[in-house]
């Protein structure tokens, strides 16, 4: 559905949320028709830190086949762009990626002022007129008011090529989980494993607030569909917190979906651990109780729970794969991609 025709620009804009666009990575989208990673109006209590972290859009992507030379976005976002550490193209922008997951080649990357709560940026302009896949990938620490797709006018518009399985694959944890501190939002380690596995991936990581509460377990259960649930929320957790949320979450989860997969992954090391002798004491603290924590269940008969251990993930020198010590660089993201799809791979190929 075409919902605007500006003859100045020579550019048609297409709301996405109708016609033959497929957004993606908001579980409650049908019901609520908002860019938001939980429901508007939850059956059970969050937090207002947990509530507001949800209006930002770390996973959503948008996805379409078009025969446009150019595609261009305008989107007004709920906050201005403003961290110390992250690029606000990772923060409040958009990038897109042409192909399907397994040969998805990078296209462009929004550009806009700094200062605005709006912006309007060509996001690829080519020579032919090809049908094309795009995927766009929408901010990962802003919220998303509106957005346009902006295409040549005569320009067709299909839907995109469908997932290999309609189960999803679900992420829940920390500010690393929501892409903290990627240069643009295809750098989050969701975003890079969705271009290599053709499923929808939900992320549900929440920048200092993956507490693991039993409200969040019973949300993510309410999630239909599942292919398997990758719980990375260690990070915000004391040893304390950790020992007292994970064997709940993991019950609550299970008496909703008994035969899904559940991967419980451990932490990255953080550089601060060199010269911080506790952040390491805690760390292995937490790591060993999940290993325990997930052999003791499987001896109970839970087959399908898997400990994963993801401290080796950035390598000798972790500090160096990092913005500030603890957040990735893309380089971090890449790394932990590659950790995670082998083992997400083969846990795959069990449902």
């Amino acid at each position: 559905m075409r919902v605007q025709e500006l003859t100045g620009d020579r550019m048609h804009w297409y709301s996405p949320l109708e016609g033959n666009f497929h957004v993606a990575g908001f579980a409650w989208l049908q019901t609520d028709r908002v860019y938001r990673r939980l429901p508007l109006k939850p059956e059970v209590m969050v937090r207002p830190a947990v509530n507001d972290l949800a209006n930002c859009t770390s996973g959503g992507q948008i996805r379409f086949q078009t025969d446009s030379r150019k595609v261009s976005v305008r989107i007004r976002l709920t906050g201005v762009p403003d961290m110390y550490h992250m690029p606000p193209t990772g923060e409040g922008g958009i990038d897109a990626y042409i192909g399907i997951p397994g040969s998805m080649v990078y296209a462009g990357t929004s550009r806009f002022p700094s200062g605005q709560l709006g912006y309007e940026s060509e996001l690829f302009a080519g020579l032919t007129n090809e049908v094309r896949q795009f995927t766009l990938n929408l901010p990962l620490y802003k919220g998303v008011e509106d957005i346009w797709i902006g295409l040549e006018p005569g320009a067709i518009v299909t839907a995109p090529a469908p997932y290999d399985s309609k189960e999803r694959i679900i992420l829940y944890g920390t500010s690393i989980t929501q892409g903290g501190c990627a240069s643009r939002p295809g750098m989050s380690y969701s975003n890079i494993l969705s271009r290599r596995i053709n499923r929808e991936f939900i992320n549900l990581g929440f920048s200092g607030n993956g507490k693991g509460e039993p409200e969040l377990a019973q949300l993510a259960a309410q999630i239909g569909d599942p292919a398997c649930l990758v719980l990375d929320y260690e990070g915000n957790c004391s040893t304390e917190l950790y020992c007292r949320t994970l064997p709940e979450f993991i019950r609550i989860y299970r008496e909703v979906h008994p035969s899904i997969p559940i991967m419980v992954v451990s932490r990255i090391a953080y550089g601060t651990e060199a010269h911080k002798p506790e952040v390491l004491r805690s760390r292995l603290e937490r790591k060993q109780f999940q290993s325990d924590l997930v052999q003791r269940l499987r001896e109970a008969g839970d087959t399908l729970l898997f400990s994963v251990d993801g401290s080796e993930w950035l390598g000798p020198e972790p500090a160096e794969a990092t913005v500030d010590g603890v957040h990735p660089t893309d380089l971090g993201f890449m790394m932990m991609a590659n950790g995670l799809e082998p083992i997400l791979r083969d846990i795959l190929t069990m449902r």
